[in-house]
């Protein structure tokens, strides 16, 4: 983690990674166990995103360097060993968006976008 990140990401979110694959019915995998990432983190912009015939709402943006993060993954505010993000209360995420790191260039910053 980048210096900068040490300083401004001091929150906690648990991201769960949706595994490839799934079974003979198409239901999906499951998940990978939940990781713990540093963020930042802001609920609530309910921002509307859509495209024709069809309307998402934005509920939370996690800001992290984490850049694994894809749509149809689970992320939450704060920390859970809970193995199902459902359960767990956790977020699908609906886009993940990369900004360069203009003070190192060390490590990207990404926000993770969540929706309803």
């Amino acid at each position: 983690m980048s210096e900068i990140g040490r300083w401004s990401y001091t929150g906690k979110a648990t991201f769960w990674k949706r595994l490839d694959g799934g079974n003979e019915y198409g239901d999906p995998a499951g998940f990978a166990e939940p990781l713990v990432i540093d963020c930042g983190y802001q609920g609530g912009l309910s921002k509307r995103l859509g495209d024709i015939g069809s309307e998402r709402v934005v509920k939370n943006t996690f800001w992290t360097e984490f850049a694994d993060a894809d749509t149809g993954d689970y992320i939450m505010i704060g920390v859970s060993s809970d193995a199902d993000p459902l359960a767990a209360g956790a977020d699908e995420v609906m886009q993940s968006v990369c900004f360069e790191d203009t003070f190192d260039r060390l490590v990207d910053d990404w926000a993770i976008i969540t929706g309803v």
